[in-house]
């Protein structure tokens, strides 16, 4: 009996510390295993001296603590002050003795508020290594970046660092009710349980805060733009507040989603119209009691006349008047309002993709100073690609900041890996010629090209109450990913990815070489399995999770997919050109001419612009037919390429992780093959003819695959 009891014990102890390893992220700290580097760690780092005693310098102390012990074994004596050398000085400006400041002092010209300096020194002809700063938060940036920098076995011989962020706002946008659930989280259930806060601290609320700092993130949307009133009330902001308090020392604020017609909701105001003064007065007073709360509140996020919400337009009024409101309501405590351009209306159905520009671009200039308008990356809804969304090249006056969805409503949830971050670099290199050549989004929105005040960059959280937090092991990358591109949107995703692989898993260049190369071609082969060649929208109702170019039925004409695909037997793809909807000229003249012209379009946007024969002659000579079934064919067969490359991993890694992949990697070759089938089946009825040479036929019928239904998908309540 005894000897099962201990047998139990080993197994609940060995699970519990697998367990573990999904659960820490790429903050796992695991021992460094290169025998040259571990050295030169440990002769570098023989103390530590931390200069100050905040929270968040705490907070850095123990970051410090727990990454020493978990790569080297040891923690470093804590000093109070330098007589040995090999330390490491941790510290704010305002806490550096003159000596110290002096040898840093040109450096503090090279960051902003939140940058953080690491350096190689020499003080009484000792080394030593700064970690320093503006203040304590961009030292705790700098704390983990220095971590990053032993995780990823790099040498510390003269450093010489000195980083910022390039955008003021880094902020994730979660989209959770108050009930728990998330809206397209795949994941499990909210982090957030509202019932058992003010005074139930949940551990995973401090290592959701660790985890964005880590990477730069400074805000969180705790609550889904599709709003529910009751957040602004007392009894939940007697919640927010706790969390709050907790995010504080990791440099976060906290941001609500406001529901426009909370003054009638929660207000007893027979109106919420923007001009009425009762109202304006409201907003005032819930700023005023908000901030009282949590005076480091961010403001608020706000989707307006969209999707049935409430908005200035129920009364007449328009984005400028609703959102200028807001603005006044947190101005004096230095609150931001980040409005939403995702509009579209059932009323104006010509050409979903120009209404956000429709609606937008007559604004601008007129916003308040402390208003940012939030553009998705592209004019539809966060397909596997959209062009640039034109808006980017369209209001130089206004701020704007990017949104980007780190949860896969549209790529087959975390079920699939999609290495994300390569999708985001796209979109921020994509070149909006608004003052000529080398006018890119990510100058748009780091506030660089128009000199912006406010500058931005959010994600829609893909993070849930699962162990692993993200539903899948890789999908932490495309998290970790976007926070390191708010950070630095001119960062590359493979520099992201090689980071992130070292960081969560192993530096052994056999293990990292194929995974590398795998996460990188994991986006295109995702487009080419569901929406080649500028296909988009294709999915089925409700649950976006797998194909649905059949769907007709709906009550909107823009929430179907025929009306995004226009498949018939002359050929496929939407006119946005000046022979169809003319959206290409919601583009400076150089895009516009590249996309409107049939033989300049890039073939990846082809079917997004225009609508093209069959017969059409792509430009490795196939035609629009054979290419775009040899297109889904050859995104099967990147699937069962990454599932093979997963399979040669195994002895670098522990098994937990290595199962869990490779099962969800067989789920994703499955569902690469069933989008396939079901989408040439569909469009073939119109093509009328055969599939080229080396395209696998259906082994089912289209009745079939029309058959399949997902009433309980996750992530759609």
């Amino acid at each position: 009996m005894t000897s099962l009891r201990f047998v139990f014990l080993f197994l609940l102890i060995s699970f519990s510390t697998l367990a573990q390893k999904d659960y820490k992220l790429w903050l796992q700290y695991t021992a460094v295993n290169n025998a040259v580097m571990a050295s030169e760690y440990k002769n570098n780092l023989k103390g530590i001296v931390v200069l100050g005693n905040s929270e968040t310098i705490k907070v850095a102390q123990k970051e410090l603590q727990a990454g020493f012990l978990g790569m080297l074994g040891n923690i470093p004596q804590i000093k109070s002050e330098i007589k040995e050398e090999n330390n490491l000085i941790v510290g704010a400006a305002s806490s550096l003795n003159p000596e110290i400041k002096k040898l840093v002092s040109s450096d503090f010209d090279k960051i902003n508020n939140e940058g953080f300096i690491i350096k190689s020194v020499s003080i009484q002809n000792k080394k030593q290594i700064i970690i320093t700063g503006k203040n304590d938060v961009a030292v705790l940036y700098g704390v983990f970046s220095f971590l990053r920098i032993l995780q990823t076995n790099k040498s510390l011989k003269n450093l010489n660092i000195a980083d910022s962020p390039k955008t003021n706002i880094r902020i994730l946008n979660h989209w959770d009710n108050l009930d728990r659930t998330v809206e397209r989280g795949y994941a499990g259930f909210s982090l957030w349980n509202w019932q058992k806060l003010p005074d139930f601290i949940d551990q995973r609320y401090i290592d959701y805060a660790r985890a964005n700092a880590s990477i730069g993130i400074n805000g969180t949307v705790l609550t889904n733009v599709n709003a529910n009133a009751l957040i602004l009330t007392p009894q939940y902001l007697e919640k927010v507040e706790a969390l709050a308090n907790v995010f504080r020392p990791y440099g976060i604020k906290v941001y609500l989603t406001a529901r426009f017609s909370a003054p009638i909701e929660i207000g007893n105001l027979k109106t919420a119209d923007p001009k009425d003064l009762e109202v304006m007065n409201w907003w005032k007073n819930k700023a005023t009691e908000i901030y009282k709360r949590i005076p480091d509140f961010g403001g608020f996020l706000v989707k307006a006349n969209s999707e049935g919400q409430p908005g200035p337009q129920n009364y007449g009024r328009d984005h400028v008047d609703g959102a200028n409101m807001l603005a006044d309501a947190v101005a004096p405590f230095g609150g931001v309002i980040m409005w939403r351009a995702f509009v579209y209306s059932e009323h104006d159905a010509n050409d979903r993709a120009k209404q956000a520009y429709a609606e937008f671009q007559p604004y601008d200039g007129k916003f308040k100073e402390n208003v940012i308008i939030q553009v998705k990356n592209g004019a539809i809804d966060f397909q596997p690609r959209e062009p640039f969304h034109p808006l980017f090249g369209a209001m130089p006056k206004t701020p704007l900041m990017m949104e980007f969805q780190i949860t896969q409503e549209y790529l087959g949830f975390s079920t699939h890996l999609v290495f994300l971050p390569k999708l985001f670099q796209e979109v921020l290199e994509s070149d909006t010629y608004q003052k000529g050549k080398g006018s890119t989004v990510a100058k748009v929105v780091d506030g660089s090209l128009h000199h912006n005040k406010i500058t931005g960059i959010a994600g829609v959280a893909n993070i849930g109450n699962d162990l692993n937090w993200t539903g899948h092991p890789f999908a932490q990358a495309n998290w970790y990913g976007f926070g390191r591109l708010a950070w630095n949107p001119y960062l590359d995703s493979e520099v992201i990815a090689d980071e992130w692989l070292r960081s969560t898993f192993s530096n052994d260049e056999n293990f990292l070489k194929p995974v590398k190369k795998m996460m990188m071609e994991s986006r295109e082969a995702v487009v080419d399995y569901m929406t080649p060649l500028g296909l988009h929208h294709i999915m089925d109702t409700g649950h976006h999770y797998g194909p649905g170019p059949w769907v007709s039925n709906l009550s909107r004409p823009e929430w179907n997919p025929v009306y995004y695909h226009k498949a018939d037997k002359n050929g496929i793809g939407f006119d946005r050109s000046k022979t169809g909807t003319n959206a290409t000229a919601q583009y400076a003249p150089e895009v516009e001419k590249l996309f409107d012209n049939l033989q300049t379009c890039p073939e990846k946007d082809l079917l997004w612009f225009h609508h093209v024969s069959w017969d059409y002659k792509l430009k490795n000579g196939q035609t629009l037919w054979n290419g775009l079934a040899l297109k889904y064919q050859e995104g099967v067969d990147e699937v069962a390429a990454m599932r093979n490359v997963w399979n040669k991993t195994e002895k670098y890694i522990d098994s937990e992780r290595f199962s869990e992949v490779q099962m969800l990697l067989e789920i994703q070759y499955k569902e690469a093959k069933w989008w396939r089938d079901a989408c040439l089946l569909y469009f073939q009825q119109y093509s009328g003819k055969e599939l080229p040479s080396g395209v696998e036929k259906p082994t089912q019928t289209l009745d079939y695959f029309k058959s399949l239904k997902f009433p309980f998908a996750p992530g759609n309540g």
